[in-house]
This record gives C-alpha cells, sequence and structure tokens, in this order.
C-alpha cells in the first residue's frame, strides 16, 4: 500500500486549500478512504471518510468547511478545504479504511 499526499501549504486565515492522495498497491475502487490530521503536540485525529460508493462523513470541527471526493479511475482521494483555520495547521494524511496505513503526508498552516 502507498499513500502520497499533497497540496499543502501555507494559507491566511478565511482561505482553500485542495489536498490530493494518491493510491496504489491495492484495489482503490472499492476501499473506503479517510484523512486525517496531527497538529503539533496533539495526536492524530480523523478529518472524515469517503466509502467506496462515495458516502462521506466528517469530523464536527470541520463539517461544513471540507469536502471529501474520489475518482476512481486516477486513484485518488481529495480533501477540498475552505473557510480554513488557524486550528486547521497539521500535517494532513491519507488512509486506506481498516489499515494502519498513512504514507507521507502534507503540511498545512494557516497564518495571516
Amino acid at each position: 500500500v502507498q499513500l502520497q499526499a499533497s497540496g499543502g501549504g501555507l494559507v491566511q486565515p478565511g482561505g482553500s486549500l485542495r489536498l490530493s492522495c494518491a493510491a496504489s498497491g491495492f484495489i482503490f475502487s472499492i476501499s473506503a478512504m479517510g484523512w486525517y490530521r496531527q497538529a503539533p503536540g496533539k495526536q492524530r485525529e480523523l478529518v472524515g471518510r469517503i466509502s467506496a460508493g462515495g458516502t462521506t462523513n466528517y469530523a464536527d470541527s470541520v463539517k461544513g468547511r471540507f469536502t471529501i471526493s474520489r475518482d476512481n479511475a486516477k486513484k485518488s482521494v481529495y480533501l477540498q478545504m475552505n473557510s480554513l483555520q488557524p486550528e486547521d495547521t497539521a500535517v494532513y494524511y491519507c488512509n486506506r479504511v481498516g489499515t494502519s496505513s498513512y504514507g507521507q503526508g502534507t503540511q498545512v498552516t494557516v497564518s495571516s
């Protein structure tokens, strides 16, 4: 299983970013995928998940601001983040649900 997240960066409060995660080494189309994040000094936490069929669910802290989508043809999952706040600063990882595979994360920093 290989997972490579990208698209992070520095953004001002209220801004947007779109993260991508390229997957390989497993049958992506039948796999539920998740996004997690880990802020400095904190435990990794779930941001949200998307089922193989496209059903999504989100942590309360990001509901209404973040959107997860997937493209099975590209074996990729995406995280659209809007109205970003400083508390969203973290390293973001994608995950194949039911596994401990998180791959390399991408840093998101929200700061003015």
